[in-house]
Protein backbone atom coordinates (compact mmCIF):
# COMPACT_ATOMS: atom_id res chain seq x y z
CA UNK A 1 0.00 0.00 0.00
CA UNK A 2 1.48 3.33 -0.99
CA UNK A 3 2.40 5.75 1.79
CA UNK A 4 0.14 8.49 0.38
CA UNK A 5 -2.90 6.20 0.86
CA UNK A 6 -2.33 5.97 4.61
CA UNK A 7 -4.55 8.08 6.81
CA UNK A 8 -2.99 6.98 10.11
CA UNK A 9 0.58 6.82 11.31
CA UNK A 10 1.78 3.27 11.89
CA UNK A 11 4.30 1.83 14.33
CA UNK A 12 6.11 -1.48 14.53
CA UNK A 13 4.16 -3.80 16.78
CA UNK A 14 5.52 -6.50 19.05
CA UNK A 15 2.12 -8.04 19.70
CA UNK A 16 0.40 -11.21 18.57
CA UNK A 17 -3.22 -11.38 17.52
CA UNK A 18 -6.01 -13.81 16.77
CA UNK A 19 -7.45 -13.44 13.30
CA UNK A 20 -10.71 -15.13 12.24
CA UNK A 21 -12.01 -15.29 8.67
CA UNK A 22 -12.96 -17.72 5.92
CA UNK A 23 -13.83 -20.35 8.54
CA UNK A 24 -10.29 -20.36 9.95
CA UNK A 25 -8.78 -18.90 13.09
CA UNK A 26 -5.06 -18.38 13.52
CA UNK A 27 -2.64 -16.73 15.91
CA UNK A 28 -0.02 -14.52 14.28
CA UNK A 29 2.47 -11.74 14.90
CA UNK A 30 1.62 -8.18 13.99
CA UNK A 31 4.15 -6.39 11.81
CA UNK A 32 2.76 -2.93 12.44
CA UNK A 33 -0.30 -1.20 13.84
CA UNK A 34 -2.16 2.08 13.29
CA UNK A 35 -5.54 3.56 14.13
CA UNK A 36 -6.63 2.49 10.65
CA UNK A 37 -5.50 -1.13 10.69
CA UNK A 38 -2.56 -3.51 10.97
CA UNK A 39 -0.21 -5.80 9.11
CA UNK A 40 -0.41 -9.47 10.10
CA UNK A 41 2.63 -11.64 9.37
CA UNK A 42 1.52 -14.96 7.89
CA UNK A 43 2.56 -17.22 5.03
CA UNK A 44 -1.09 -18.07 4.42
CA UNK A 45 -2.93 -14.75 4.15
CA UNK A 46 -6.68 -14.63 3.69
CA UNK A 47 -8.03 -13.52 0.31
CA UNK A 48 -8.24 -9.83 -0.47
CA UNK A 49 -11.68 -8.50 0.52
CA UNK A 50 -12.22 -11.09 3.27
CA UNK A 51 -13.94 -9.81 6.39
CA UNK A 52 -12.13 -10.76 9.58
CA UNK A 53 -12.34 -10.36 13.32
CA UNK A 54 -9.05 -9.40 14.94
CA UNK A 55 -8.36 -9.73 18.67
CA UNK A 56 -5.29 -8.91 20.72
CA UNK A 57 -4.45 -8.18 24.33
CA UNK A 58 -2.26 -5.71 26.13
CA UNK A 59 -1.49 -5.94 29.85
CA UNK A 60 -4.44 -3.67 30.61
CA UNK A 61 -7.01 -4.27 27.85
CA UNK A 62 -8.34 -6.50 25.10
CA UNK A 63 -9.00 -5.11 21.63
CA UNK A 64 -11.45 -6.62 19.18
CA UNK A 65 -12.34 -5.17 15.79
CA UNK A 66 -13.90 -6.11 12.47
CA UNK A 67 -11.44 -5.65 9.64
CA UNK A 68 -11.12 -6.32 5.92
CA UNK A 69 -8.10 -7.69 4.05
CA UNK A 70 -7.04 -4.88 1.73
CA UNK A 71 -3.80 -6.39 0.38
CA UNK A 72 -1.60 -9.46 0.66
CA UNK A 73 2.09 -10.11 0.10
CA UNK A 74 4.08 -13.27 -0.55
CA UNK A 75 7.43 -13.76 1.07
CA UNK A 76 10.34 -12.25 -0.83
CA UNK A 77 12.20 -9.07 -1.65
CA UNK A 78 13.26 -8.74 1.98
CA UNK A 79 9.69 -8.25 3.23
CA UNK A 80 7.68 -10.68 5.35
CA UNK A 81 4.66 -12.46 3.94
CA UNK A 82 1.32 -11.34 5.29
CA UNK A 83 -1.76 -9.21 4.84
CA UNK A 84 -2.81 -5.66 5.43
CA UNK A 85 -6.07 -5.27 7.34
CA UNK A 86 -8.20 -2.13 7.48
CA UNK A 87 -10.44 -1.66 10.51
CA UNK A 88 -14.08 -1.57 9.40
CA UNK A 89 -15.67 -1.49 12.85
CA UNK A 90 -13.80 -0.60 16.03
CA UNK A 91 -15.11 1.04 19.18
CA UNK A 92 -13.65 4.13 20.80
CA UNK A 93 -12.25 2.19 23.77
CA UNK A 94 -10.28 -0.09 21.43
CA UNK A 95 -9.03 2.93 19.48
CA UNK A 96 -7.83 4.49 22.71
CA UNK A 97 -5.81 1.35 23.50
CA UNK A 98 -4.24 1.52 20.02
CA UNK A 99 -3.44 5.22 20.51
CA UNK A 100 -1.63 4.39 23.77
CA UNK A 101 0.38 1.65 22.02
CA UNK A 102 1.38 4.10 19.28
CA UNK A 103 2.26 6.82 21.80
CA UNK A 104 4.35 4.41 23.89
CA UNK A 105 6.18 3.14 20.80
CA UNK A 106 6.97 6.72 19.73
CA UNK A 107 8.22 7.55 23.22
CA UNK A 108 10.43 4.45 23.25
CA UNK A 109 11.81 5.25 19.80
CA UNK A 110 12.62 8.82 20.81
CA UNK A 111 14.39 7.66 23.98
CA UNK A 112 16.47 5.00 22.24
CA UNK A 113 17.03 6.93 19.04
CA UNK A 114 16.04 3.98 16.84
Amino acid sequence: MAEENRKSQRVDARLRCWCEGENVTFYARMGNLSEGGLFVCTRTPLKRGTETVVRFETPDAEVQARARVVWTRSEGNGFPAGMGLHFEEIDEQALEVIRRIIENEHRTTEQTGT
